[in-house]
């Protein structure tokens, strides 16, 4: 984990990136950013809030066993909560538009 403290997003990413070179573990965050997606459209669909629970279940679960297993690394959402997350979809999106292989 990085013992410096960003002070933007666009610094951050770099680093964000680094921590997630394992091909599972970055497939483990697209399926779990999958998951947080449909979770929030039955929460919306449904009017159950308990669906956003299950999409933090879902998408942080697979995340966590992506480093933990694969990646074999803390987590930087233990760290940096607020610019993980943004990361987790900014790397999808770079992924879905070719940006990142």
């Amino acid at each position: 984990m990085s013992d410096k403290k960003y002070q933007s997003f666009e610094e951050f990413y770099p680093f964000y990136l680094s921590q997630h070179g394992n091909g599972v573990c970055r497939s483990l965050h697209y399926l779990g950013s999958a998951i947080a997606l449909f979770c929030l459209s039955l929460c919306v669909k449904h009017g159950e809030l308990i669906y956003l629970l299950y999409g933090l279940l879902g998408g942080y679960g697979c995340a966590w066993i992506g480093h933990f297993f694969f990646e074999k690394n803390e987590p930087a959402t233990f760290q940096y909560p607020w610019y993980s997350f943004l990361g987790d979809w900014r790397m999808l999106w770079d992924f879905l538009t070719g940006k990142l292989k």
